[in-house]
């Protein structure tokens, strides 16, 4: 037996430390609690993490949808620079709303429609083009609108009488329109012209002021002239049957009558002739087959073939020789009762007219107006 055996024998619990083996055994296990902490203090930490990650993605989440439903709906200001806005025929409180949104005049479409329902004027906006401001409050938005004057437009103005090589060149400079366009939309059959045309808008183009937006096209802007035309012969009661004789004679009497007042006899003096057999012999449709203006034609002129040639062919022209108004219209259907067969336009320049039921008082008439070229060469 050692001696440290011994001692240990004889006296135990001289020594209180375990041996070797629970020494270790002791420290093993506290290792193992010192890493189970910290892997608990990990998991914790990373839980808090986590859970702020959480939070903080919710919150990017968030954060739009709680701004859109926390900021104004409207602009504040009368908006900066400019933008078109078109509004259509028959548009919905609606669907400008969502015009102005979209070209970035309104913040939201209820900022437009809150105002709208409030303000009676919304209802008579009419269809067209405005000029508004970018990031303009509703309220602004719609006092624009609501203002006809407002309107982006073009306007053109076709006197009664006006051939159409004349009327197309009025209306290309009138809308900023190509000629050529004109011309290829005139010939197109795609403008609404009435059976009685014939494919051929000379004596359908209706003179009137017409205003259009600034993106008319050719065909929209003679359509809408051609269709004032159909509305006036409607309402005048002109038969579909009889619409070419009419507009034929109302062109002839747009050109040759000097006063609307002397209408109504020219119309008379037409109707007598055609009536009699006679020949009309009009200055007024050699010009147009000549192509020229003058108030008078030469004997050369007068034997130039052509159907439009009135001193050549009885009867009517071959078809409208100006574009008659309203006025040449009504007198075309209702003459001025009487028996004249002549008729003079004496002064040009005053449109004063003389009317004949003889061929001697015609020729009095006749010395009249020479007298009156004398005194005006060049016409």
């Amino acid at each position: 037996m050692s001696d440290v055996s011994s001692l240990r024998d004889v006296l135990p619990g001289g020594f209180s430390g375990p041996p070797p083996s629970r020494r270790r055994a002791d420290r093993q296990m506290r290792k193992r609690r010192k890493r189970r902490r910290r892997r608990t203090w990990i998991v914790l930490l990373l839980s808090l993490v986590v859970a702020a990650g959480g939070v903080y993605g919710a919150y990017l989440a968030l954060s739009p949808i709680v701004s859109r439903l926390t900021a104004p709906k409207d602009f504040a200001g009368p908006g900066t620079g400019s933008v078109k806005v078109t509004i259509p025929d028959g548009a919905s409180g609606t669907v400008i709303a969502r015009a102005l949104v979209d070209a970035g005049v309104t913040k939201t479409a209820v900022a437009f429609i809150d105002v709208a329902k409030k303000d009676s004027r919304s209802g008579s906006i009419q269809p067209g083009t405005y000029t508004l401001k970018k990031q303009m409050s509703g309220a602004d938005a719609l006092a624009i609108l609501a203002d006809p004057a407002n309107r982006i437009t073009q306007q053109v103005t076709i006197p009664e009488g006006t051939r159409v090589a004349d009327a197309l060149t009025r209306i290309a400079k009138g809308l900023d329109l190509k000629r050529a366009d004109l011309a290829k939309a005139a010939d197109s059959g795609d403008i609404g012209l009435p059976k009685a045309a014939k494919g051929k808008l000379e004596g359908f183009l209706f003179p009137a002021t017409y205003k259009f937006g600034p993106d008319v096209t050719a065909t929209q802007a003679l359509k809408a002239m051609v269709d004032k035309g159909k509305e006036t012969y409607a309402d005048l009661g002109i038969p579909n049957a009889q619409l070419r004789d009419t507009v034929i004679k109302a062109s002839i009497i747009e050109a040759e009558a000097g006063n609307e007042k002397y209408m109504g006899k020219v119309s008379r003096v037409l109707t007598n002739r055609l009536n009699t057999g006679m020949k009309l012999q009009l200055d007024s449709t050699v010009s147009y087959a000549t192509g020229k203006f003058n108030v008078t034609t030469t004997s050369a002129d007068r034997q130039f073939n052509s159907p439009y040639n009135t001193y050549m062919y009885a009867g009517l022209p071959a078809g409208p020789i100006s574009n008659p108004g309203e006025a040449a219209l009504k007198a075309a259907l209702d003459p001025t009762p009487g028996s004249w067969k002549f008729f003079v336009t004496v002064d040009p320049n005053t449109g004063e007219t003389k009317f004949a039921t003889t061929l001697a008082q015609h020729d009095q008439y006749v010395r009249e107006f020479q007298a009156w070229l004398a005194a005006n060469p060049g016409h």
